[in-house]
C-alpha cells in the first residue's frame, strides 16, 4: 500500500477552501501512485474550529462539501478526511471528532476520536462526544487486504510517564492490540511546543512496540490564532525506528510505501528514506514564530506589519521575525525617541532596520510629552511624575503606532516578552498595544538565547532559507549585550524594578508552567522574600494580561486560552 501524507495548512471554517486543498493534495498523490491519502484531524474545518462547530448551517454545509469531494475524488484513490460527525438523537454535545473515508462517488464515517482533551488550550468536551470503540479500516491495495488502525491525535497520548498525565481510563492503543492491524494511522492537530516533537516520537515508538505494527503520524501545519502547528509528521517502523520525516513548519506531501506483507502479518517496511533532519531547537522555534506571524497576517487579511523599534533586544527579534514572515518590503518600523533615549539605542535601531531592509521613520515624542504635561497640570496640580510620567511615554508611543497602523492598514506587532507580561512590567494602551504578541510566550532569557543563535554561524542556512541576510550579525552584538532598559527615565535599567532575569525566569516558569506553589518553591530552596515578590507581581498583573493581544503559544503553558486565572483572587 502506498500512502500519501498530506501535511496541510487549513483556514479555520473554510470548508470549501479546505476541500479544495485536500483535492489538490489528492491529485498530487494520484500522480505518485498513492492508494490512500491521509489528511490531518478536522482537516475539512481546520483546527481548532471552536464555536464555529455550534453553527448548524456549517454542519449541513460539510455534508455538501463531502459530496463534492466524493464526486471529484480521483478513481482508485481513497481519502481520509477529518470531519465533525453529527451524533444521532438529541445527545449533547451533538458531534463526534471523526474521520470520513472518501472515495469516487461516496463517503462514510469510519472513526471517532475517543480521548477528548480538555486541558491547556483544548476544550473538546464542549463540542464533542467521545467515541466508544476502536476503529479498524479494511482496504484492498496492492492485491491484498489491509487492516488499518485509526486514531485521532490524543488517542495516541496514553503513556503517563511520557506525557505527565493520564487523560482517561480509556486506552485506544491497547484496545487495538487484539485486532492484529497492519498499520496504525494517527491523524493529528497538535500545536507546537518546545521538546514536544520528541514526546510524539516516543509515543509513536511505544505504540508501535505495543501493537507490533508501524505507526504513521500525520500532523496539521500552520498558524491559527495563537496556536501554531508545526507539522513535522513522521513514520516509524514496528520497532519504533524512524523511516520518514516531513518538514517542520511548512506544508508538505510525502509518499510512503508500506510494502506487500501477507494478510494477517505485520507489514515489513521499506528501507529508511531520505528525510529532512530534525532542525536545531532554536531553528524550530524561529521557524514556528515566523509561521505564526505569516499565517496570522494572511488569514486575518493584513498585507503589512508595523512595530516600534527601540534599539532593544525584544523589538529587534520581532523585527527579524516579521521580516522573515512577510518580507522586508512589507514591514514598517517607527523609532520614537524621548529625551531619555540614548544615542546608542537610536543608532542600533537604525542599523538593524538597514540590515533587514525595513522601511523606517523617526517620530520624536518630546513635544507630545510637553503637551501632555501642560494638559494634565491643572488636574494634577503639577506635571505628571514617576510611574505616571513613564506610562505616558509608553502610551504616546502606543497611540502613534496605532495611528500609523490604522492609516496604512497594517498589523501592529506587540514586542513584549513573557517575563514582562508575567509581572506586569508593561503598560496598558502603551507598549501592550497591538494585534499580535509575537514573543509574548518567550521568557527574556529565551530571547537572549535565540538572538545569540541568530547571530551565530550555525543559523546561516536557516536565515538564508527565510530570506534574511545569511552572513554577519543580524541582531548585532550591541543590542544583544546592552543591559535591558525601557529608557523611560535617565539611566533606567530593568534591574531597577525587577530581579535579574536569571533569577526571575526560573521562578516564573515554575509558577506558570509547573503550577508550583510558593510553599513548594521555598521548600526547594528559593528565597522566601523573592518568591513572595514574584508571585505577588504575577497575581496582580492578571488584569493587564486579560487585555493583551493574542500571544503566539510556543511553551507548555502560555498566557491566553490556556491560562484561565481569575482577576480578583486571593
Amino acid at each position: 500500500m502506498r500512502l500519501a501524507l498530506a501535511q496541510l495548512n487549513p483556514l479555520v471554517g473554510d470548508l470549501e477552501g479546505n476541500g479544495r486543498r485536500i483535492l489538490a493534495a489528492a491529485e498530487r498523490a494520484r500522480a505518485g501512485g498513492a492508494d490512500l491519502v491521509l489528511t490531518p484531524e478536522l482537516s475539512l474545518w481546520g483546527y481548532p474550529p471552536r464555536d464555529l462547530l455550534l453553527r448548524p448551517a456549517l454542519i449541513q454545509r460539510q455534508e455538501q462539501v463531502l459530496e463534492d469531494l466524493a464526486l471529484a475524488c480521483p478513481p482508485d484513490l481513497a481519502l481520509l478526511v477529518g470531519v465533525a460527525e453529527p451524533a444521532s438523537g438529541r445527545r449533547q454535545p451533538g458531534l463526534y471528532n471523526a474521520l470520513a473515508l472518501v472515495q469516487r462517488g461516496g463517503w462514510r464515517f469510519v472513526c471517532r476520536k475517543r480521548l477528548l482533551p480538555s486541558y491547556d488550550v483544548f476544550d473538546e468536551r464542549r463540542y464533542f462526544l467521545p467515541g466508544e470503540a476502536p476503529a479498524v479500516l479494511e482496504l484492498e491495495a496492492g492485491g491484498r487486504p489491509w487492516r488499518l488502525g485509526l486514531t485521532i491525535c490524543e488517542d495516541l497520548w496514553v503513556e503517563e510517564e511520557l506525557q505527565g498525565l493520564w487523560p482517561d481510563a480509556v486506552d485506544p492503543i491497547g484496545d487495538l492490540g487484539p485486532r492484529r492491524i497492519d498499520l496504525l494511522l494517527n491523524l493529528s492537530a497538535s500545536p507546537f511546543g518546545q521538546h514536544k516533537g520528541e514526546v510524539r516520537q516516543r509515543l509513536a515508538a511505544r505504540a508501535a512496540a505495543r501493537l507490533g505494527a508501524p505507526v504513521v503520524y500525520l500532523n496539521q501545519v500552520g498558524g491559527n490564532d495563537e496556536l501554531v502547528f508545526d507539522g513535522a509528521s513522521f513514520v516509524v517502523d514496528g520497532a519504533g525506528r524512524p523511516l520518514l520525516r516531513l518538514a517542520c513548519a511548512a506544508e508538505d506531501l510525502a509518499l510512503w510505501d508500506a510494502g506487500p506483507a501477507p494478510a494477517g502479518a505485520v507489514a515489513p517496511m521499506t528501507a529508511p528514506v531520505e528525510a529532512p533532519s530534525v532542525p536545531d531547537p532554536w531553528e524550530q522555534l524561529l521557524r514556528v514564530l515566523v509561521l505564526g506571524v505569516r499565517d496570522y497576517a494572511a488569514k486575518c487579511g493584513f498585507q503589512r506589519a508595523l512595530l516600534g523599534l527601540s534599539g532593544g533586544i525584544d523589538s529587534a527579534l520581532v523585527a527579524v521575525i516579521a521580516a522573515a514572515a512577510l518580507g522586508p518590503g512589507r514591514v514598517d518600523v517607527l523609532r520614537m525617541p524621548s529625551p531619555f533615549s540614548s544615542d546608542g539605542s537610536l543608532d542600533d535601531a537604525a542599523a538593524l532596520a538597514e540590515r533587514l531592509g525595513l522601511s523606517s521613520a523617526t517620530l520624536p515624542i518630546a513635544p507630545l510629552m510637553e503637551a501632555f504635561d501642560a494638559a494634565l497640570t491643572p488636574a494634577l496640580g503639577a506635571p505628571p511624575r514617576g510611574v505616571t510620567e513613564e506610562n505616558l511615554q509608553s502610551r504616546i508611543r502606543g497611540t502613534l503606532l496605532m495611528a500609523v497602523a490604522n492609516q496604512k492598514g497594517g498589523l501592529l506587532l506587540s514586542t513584549g516578552n513573557k517575563s514582562e507580561l508575567a509581572v506586569g512590567y508593561c503598560t496598558l494602551y502603551g507598549d501592550m498595544n497591538g494585534g499580535l504578541a509575537v514573543i509574548g510566550d518567550l521568557y527574556k532569557s529565551t530571547i537572549f538565547g535565540l538572538c545569540d543563535w541568530l547571530d551565530a554561524e550555525a543559523s546561516a542556512p536557516c536565515r538564508a532559507a527565510l530570506g534574511l541576510p545569511a552572513r554577519g550579525e543580524l541582531i548585532g552584538a550591541a543590542i544583544r549585550t546592552k543591559p535591558p532598559s525601557a529608557e523611560l527615565r535617565p539611566d533606567q535599567r530593568d534591574s531597577d524594578s525587577l530581579p535579574d532575569y536569571a533569577v526571575l525566569d526560573p521562578l516564573l516558569k515554575a509558577c506558570i508552567e509547573a503550577m508550583r506553589t510558593p510553599e513548594e518553591l521555598v521548600a526547594e530552596g528559593a528565597d522566601p522574600a523573592m518568591v513572595a515578590r514574584v508571585t505577588g507581581l504575577l497575581r496582580r498583573a492578571e488584569f493587564k494580561r486579560r487585555q493583551a493581544a493574542p500571544v503566539l503559544k510556543v511553551s507548555g503553558r502560555a498566557f491566553g486560552s490556556g491560562w484561565r486565572m481569575p482577576i480578583a483572587s486571593a
